[in-house]
């Protein structure tokens, strides 16, 4: 009898449909690596490369954008074989220059569509943009799915220009109307080195549609309050410049700005911002 009862029981299970699973959690971050700079000495990039590998494996980010990443750079990072990445160089449009890249879990996401822009009077191309004087600004994107809830939402990744005060500005009002245009009403997380502080206009401007995930967190923010580093182990780390925003349809669980080192040494010259989302 107990075989019977066992073997009935198995016809059920296995007879039964399966489902994604209607909510599951993302491990979200942001990182500016820090170009690859010889003049870094001790910091630049070789000496380190691995050191980023490894926090970004043991924190099991799902996705993350990152910024100032050049191509060998980001080819680097994807030797963790679980990650793909999608994004321009910013003088070209293809590989050359600094990229504002994402970072996904292949297994986990599918790209649906993706594209890039520049921080410019003329985004659709490469070019600096206002008082800009020193580089070509980029955002790239992407739609995602979730393979494992099956729900779809947009990612952007940006690095702001650090000396135009105006190109700040502007740069903030093109990605609310870029966003906008792009994502329409679909559910948005935005990750970027902004170069700019939280009272600035331009941050302000971006939370006329995202939220700051470190005002939603639904636990208090963890880690320093500030994100760059300098390379200078005992950095105060007051100024918060990176940052990641989301859209109303996802819950923030936790927020924290990580302080991971080895040998007193920091992977780069920024901290990674970290977040857990749930999408509804």
């Amino acid at each position: 009898m107990p075989r019977l009862i066992l073997f009935l029981l198995g016809t059920v299970l296995i007879g039964q449909p399966t489902f994604a699973q209607s909510s599951a959690s993302l491990t979200v971050a942001t990182y500016n690596l820090r170009y690859n700079n010889k003049g870094d000495g001790i910091n630049a990039w070789p000496n380190r490369k691995e050191n980023v590998k490894a926090l970004i494996a043991f924190h099991e980010f799902d996705l993350f954008g990152t910024q100032e990443g050049l191509r060998d750079q980001l080819n680097d990072i994807a030797e963790l074989k679980e990650y793909s990445f999608l994004g321009a160089g910013r003088d070209d449009g293809k590989e050359a220059g600094e990229h504002s890249a994402i970072f996904y879990r292949k297994d986990r996401f599918r790209v649906l569509t993706s594209g890039n822009f520049w921080l410019s009077e003329t985004p659709d191309k490469p070019g600096k943009g206002w008082d800009a004087t020193c580089c070509n600004r980029i955002c790239s994107w992407a739609k995602f799915r979730d393979t494992k809830t099956q729900k779809d939402f947009f990612f952007f990744s940006v690095h702001f220009d650090h000396q135009g005060i105006e190109a700040r500005r502007q740069s903030g009002k093109l990605m609310v109307e870029k966003i906008k245009e792009i994502a329409k009403n679909e559910p948005v997380i935005l990750t970027g080195d902004f170069n700019s502080t939280p009272e600035t206009e331009q941050i302000l401007t971006i939370q006329t549609l995202l939220r700051d995930t470190h005002a939603a967190t639904a636990t208090p923010p963890y880690g320093p309050e500030g994100t760059f580093n300098s390379f200078k182990f005992d950095a105060p780390m007051d100024k918060r410049i990176d940052y990641i925003f989301v859209s109303k349809q996802f819950d923030v669980l936790k927020y924290g700005v990580l302080t991971d080192a080895k040998e007193q040494r920091y992977p780069s010259d920024h901290q990674p911002v970290l977040v857990k989302l749930m999408l509804n």
